[in-house]
């Protein structure tokens, strides 16, 4: 297996108790992060290796990565698994998988790229490279299929873990909120390169907060590893402001808050489960985004527009994630409390229709592609 960040990480750990409910003395192994290390997964190098975003920002690192792909490749010809699982990562296993599929091993992609996005020119790739895809959003296989990839819908593990009602006083109480206070949830990203584009203008968003409405209580979660980076764009940009830092405990955050100032990615898709209005933000290399501008299928961006279909929370990209912008859009959801309520039943909807116990689901799909 393969995950190449902190979201595939999770989403891979999820998967592996599907797989050894069935396979109790399965061997896993491969790239992974400390959900999958719990899981007892045999990590030979860490995911954080491949947590990498953008065109710009990958090359910087390409000599690196490419060489744990080959390396892995070899490896992994020499063990020859009963199966590859690729977990998101299309770019590094993609590539990877291909390999592995034309020297005779059966390959599988856990989480479709986002052909229908962007990049839908990726679907012949997708056909040469993997037997099976384990898709996540129920669209998917239709459009997978008719390429002549087999896929399956296997819901979204994230719809499984967090309770269709929030446990929203418990996490307070776990974070010494009081029932009454107003709470933004700042999530910036979980990649290095995130932090540091999307930080400086988050945090000065809070501090614009703090300045107009002082009673508010701001949560920022830090992935493991980067707490470091974060203090000096605190010291930076949030100097006044009263951010109590949590090393992880994203999700508690996310069942506490009143609203999220947030980054485009699988977080849009846990703060639309944990039922809270959100602003997405999200900076990047400016040379990464007008290429993947111009490769755009749609007009959303943020996992919760997408799967609704339409713009239910705003989107601030690049230019328009300005430190005023996003504090003005974050006070539109605390001043708007019946929105905020019919928005939390529309993800109720979203969250009903992934629920699929997709540890169990993608398990039994993987043990189809192993008995052929």
């Amino acid at each position: 297996m393969v995950a190449g960040e902190a979201s595939g990480d999770l989403l891979a750990g999820l998967l592996l108790g599907g797989l050894q409910a069935r396979w109790p003395q399965a061997q896993t192994f491969g790239i992974g992060g400390p959900c999958m290390v719990r899981r007892g997964f045999d990590a030979w190098w860490p995911s954080d290796k491949l947590a990498v975003r953008g065109y710009v920002e990958v090359l910087r690192h390409y000599r690196e990565i490419s060489g744990i792909r080959r390396a892995l490749a070899e490896r992994l010809l020499k063990q020859r698994p009963d199966a590859f699982v690729g977990v998101d990562a299309p770019d590094f296993n993609l590539g990877l998988a291909h390999r592995l599929r034309d020297a005779g091993l059966r390959t599988i992609q856990f989480v479709c790229p986002s052909i229908w996005a962007w990049r839908a020119n990726r679907v012949g790739t997708i056909a040469r490279a993997v037997d099976h895809v384990l898709c996540l959003f129920p669209f998917e296989p239709e459009i997978l299929q008719r390429a002549g990839v087999a896929a399956t819908f296997v819901g979204h593990p994230l719809a499984d873990e967090i309770p269709l009602d929030p446990p929203r006083a418990a996490s307070r109480a776990a974070l010494g909120l009081a029932p009454g206070d107003p709470v933004v949830a700042v999530l910036p990203g979980s990649r290095r390169s995130e932090i540091q584009a999307n930080g400086p203008a988050f945090l000065q968003a809070t501090d614009r907060l703090h300045a107009q409405r002082p009673e508010l209580k701001f949560l920022l979660p830090v992935a493991p590893g980067l707490r470091g980076l974060v203090e000096p764009l605190l010291a930076q940009w949030a100097r006044r402001v009263p951010i109590v830092l949590l090393d992880g405990r994203s999700h508690e955050a996310l069942a506490a808050c009143d609203v999220t100032l947030i980054a485009s990615g699988t977080a849009t898709l846990e703060a639309a489960l944990f039922k809270r209005p959100m602003v997405i933000g999200y900076r990047m290399n400016a040379l990464s985004y007008q290429i993947m501008k111009r490769m755009r299928l749609q007009p959303w961006v943020g996992l919760p527009n997408i799967l609704c279909r339409e713009f239910v929370v705003p989107e601030l990209l690049q230019q328009e994630a300005t430190p005023q912008a996003l504090a003005a859009a974050v006070v539109q959801w605390l001043d708007a409390p019946a929105r905020c309520e019919a928005l939390a039943g529309r993800f109720l909807e979203v969250h009903q229709q992934l629920r699929r116990d997709t540890a169990a689901t993608a398990t039994d799909a993987i043990a189809q592609v192993l008995a052929r």
